[in-house]
């Protein structure tokens, strides 16, 4: 039953080609892109068998129908093409947890920055949280001063989308990144080797 849905899904999906199209009169249009008029189906495909081409319906809700000589398989072959390069250059936004305790020691808090700034440096967001255990929750001040220093740290690569809120028992705080930093390693690597020159 699902099989049949998506089966008919492709089917709409996809263009009517020769002796699919199920119209008597068609609106031609040549290979060049010249207007040819109105024409019988059977005018328009011995036209498009005489040029080694596909009729392809374009058109299909107009009437007639609008309809052109074409070769079928490189224009399908240049949509995907079209659809693969669109769908390269579409950037995915993640939300990345960082989980951290208001007595994380100094070390650890430092990692847990360097890799949300490397999430942010990605294009990414951020959601910093601080969970806090039974009377824990008496503690939250200091909670506020660690989300205080983790936001400092960050302003150079990020913008602070929500800032620190109780939820219940946890902290929360958001950061957006301020743009992709493509191959921020690489770059620093060069500046590197150059100040060694």
């Amino acid at each position: 039953m699902i099989q049949q849905g998506q089966q008919q899904k492709t089917a709409e999906n996809e263009a009517r080609i020769n002796r699919r199209i199920r119209a008597r009169e068609v609106r031609l249009i040549g290979s060049d892109g010249s207007q040819l008029g109105v024409v019988s189906i059977t005018q328009a495909l011995e036209q498009a068998e005489e040029e080694g081409l596909d009729l392809v319906e374009v058109a299909p809700d107009s009437r007639p129908p609008v309809c052109r000589i074409m070769d079928y398989g490189k224009f399908k072959y240049q949509k995907k093409k079209r659809q693969a390069e669109a769908k390269k250059r579409q950037v995915q936004v993640v939300l990345k947890e960082v989980k951290i305790r208001y007595k994380t020691d100094e070390h650890d808090l430092v990692t847990k920055i360097n890799q949300a700034r490397r999430f942010l440096m990605e294009g990414n967001k951020v959601k910093f949280v601080m969970f806090f255990k039974g009377r824990e929750v008496q503690f939250a001040e200091l909670g506020y001063h660690v989300m205080e220093r983790v936001a400092a740290d960050l302003v150079e690569v990020s913008v602070m989308e929500r800032p620190p809120r109780m939820e219940h028992r946890i902290l929360a705080m958001y950061f957006a990144s301020k743009g992709v930093v493509k191959d921020a390693g690489k770059e620093s690597e060069n500046e590197d080797a150059k100040d060694e020159e």
